[in-house]
């Protein structure tokens, strides 16, 4: 019995047993696959950290923004929201370039090492006597660039995986990455009972408060994420169908691996999944940014309610979208990943043509302040979400509401009823997930077992700046020409992309298929 435990101990996990084929003979042994799947949920946790120190102090930067620099407004606002995606849309190419040529221990702990010391400068912000607001702007643009490694991450995972596990691991990255954008403001709020005042280190000059609180923890996990990557992650790969395969970065080679098959990449698929991949991110990002003053406009709330009110939707969103996460492993093994994304563009489509204006009834007019001559706001991103900061407490009143009459669209827009809104949001919340997942997945499928630490870093690029533009556009378009026009636009742009799908369908396909280098179930 014992004899017969061991030998069931050293069966290969995966091979073809019959004989001819020395390519089928290479197995994976049970210690691999045991060390590439602790790497990988190490990867799992990094990518979960890394959206957590962006939504961690997100609903608290305005107010500490005001706090430690008067001379800041909204627009400055807008500035230090963005330098996050700028940061990370400058360093995901390095990072990438570095992680296909070095050990992909060395970019992860640089870039978390950034992350760190930046949290660290966030919570000394406060200490110069001029130009605070700068300090905060390198912060948070230093923070979005450690966030770079995302594209390290989802190389790794995508070249640690066979095809069959590609999906499941993509997803499985996708809803860490969304369950820490769900969890870091209830981080928040949790250390909002520390209070503004707080507690002060004089030896060190720290202040421990809400606003520097969130930040220190996130400096701690990341200490914490360096530790176990330098301990447990390390250097995987195999090849389309799980057999492990030569890798420049493992520190030997074994003369069991296989070699990398040859074939060029088919650029044509990976330009159109870098533009559908940029206008996934680039519709969700207008949809958070305009969800605000969306509904203060048209229900007429209140800052404080639509902070609240707007606060659960997004949560629920964001719990729906890890819900999506895990549904679509399953689905995507019935009918495959291009119909789930074609699906979800749809989707989406449906949810904003369900946000146009429709029928007689009008939002409320906002007409305190009203003035003679009265053109259009131009609105800035920052005076746009400022919403999202802005605590009612700063006020004695929280002032008229409604939808400003300097809008002018405001006087013959209909209004967007909140069933309407409610559906829309769903649908919206149903389709994001579905087309964020599997257009990773796609694409690292197409780019086949190659290093993939550069491509991804042009995808993760691409996000950022999806991220960048799509608030920028939406608040533009809104307060000009009101939410007929921009709803009308971005249904446009989703006809465009699901075209788009239609013309490039077929290359969408895995490298392994496209030169039939490996026999896929």
């Amino acid at each position: 019995m014992a004899s017969l435990g061991v030998e069931t101990e050293q069966e290969p996990l995966l091979g073809d047993r019959t004989t001819g084929s020395r390519e089928w003979d290479i197995i994976e042994t049970e210690e691999h696959y045991k060390s590439r799947w602790r790497s990988i949920r190490i990867l799992y946790l990094t990518m979960f950290l890394s959206s957590v120190g962006f939504s961690i102090v997100i609903m608290s930067i305005w107010p500490y923004l005001q706090k430690i620099d008067q001379t800041a407004d909204a627009s400055f606002l807008g500035w230090v929201i963005a330098s996050f995606s700028i940061g990370q849309m400058v360093a995901s190419p390095i990072f990438g370039l570095w992680s296909n040529y070095r050990p992909r221990k060395e970019p992860l702990v640089v870039s978390i090492f950034i992350s760190v010391a930046a949290n660290c400068l966030y919570a000394y912000v406060h200490i110069p006597a001029s130009h605070n607001k700068y300090y905060m702007l390198v912060a948070r643009g230093l923070v979005g660039f450690g966030a770079g490694n995302v594209a390290v991450v989802r190389s790794y995972i995508a070249g640690a995986t066979s095809l069959q596990e590609r999906t499941s691991s993509m997803a499985n990255t996708s809803a860490c990455q969304a369950l820490g954008f769900i969890l870091g403001p209830v981080f928040q709020t949790c250390f909002a009972l520390i209070g503004e005042k707080g507690v002060t280190w004089d030896m060190i000059k720290l202040q421990i408060n809400m606003y520097t609180a969130p930040v220190l923890l996130g400096a701690f996990l990341g200490v914490l994420n360096i530790i176990l990557i330098l301990t447990i992650l390390r250097e995987h790969r195999v090849d389309d169908s799980g057999r492990p395969c030569k890798n420049i970065n493992f520190e030997e080679a074994s003369t069991d691996e296989v070699q990398v098959p040859q074939g060029n990449i088919d650029h044509v698929a990976v330009v159109a999944s870098n533009v559908l991949f940029f206008v996934v991110l680039f519709i969700f990002a207008l949809f958070e940014t305009i969800v605000t003053p969306l509904t203060m406009d048209m229900y007429a709330w209140t800052r404080e309610q639509a902070v609240l009110y707007d606060g659960i939707i997004l949560a629920a969103l964001g719990v729906e979208a890890v819900v999506i996460f895990m549904g679509v492993k399953l689905l995507s093994k019935k009918i495959g990943e291009r119909a789930i994304l074609l699906g979800g563009l749809i989707t989406v489509w449906a949810g904003f043509f369900i946000l146009l204006p429709w029928g007689n009834r009008f939002p409320k007019i906002q007409w305190e302040d009203l003035h003679n001559n009265s053109i259009p706001n131009t609105t800035t991103f920052g005076e746009i979400i400022i919403g999202l900061w802005k605590s009612p407490r700063e006020d004695n009143s929280e002032g008229p509401t409604g939808c400003p009459v300097e809008q002018a669209w405001c006087l013959y827009t209909p209004m967007i009823h909140l069933a309407q809104f409610f559906t829309a949001a769903v649908l919206i919340g149903v389709g994001y997930p579905a087309c964020n997942v599997m257009s990773y997945t796609l694409y690292s499928k197409i780019l086949g077992p190659k290093p993939q630490g550069v491509y991804m870093g042009w995808l993760t690029a691409s996000g950022s700046g999806a991220r960048i533009l799509g608030p920028v556009f939406i608040s533009q378009v809104y307060t000009y020409w009101g939410p007929r026009w921009a709803f009308s636009l971005v249904c446009g742009i989703m006809v465009f992309t699901i075209t788009l799908l239609g013309v490039v369908y077929k290359r969408l396909i895995a490298f392994s298929v496209r030169y039939g280098s490996s026999r896929i179930n």
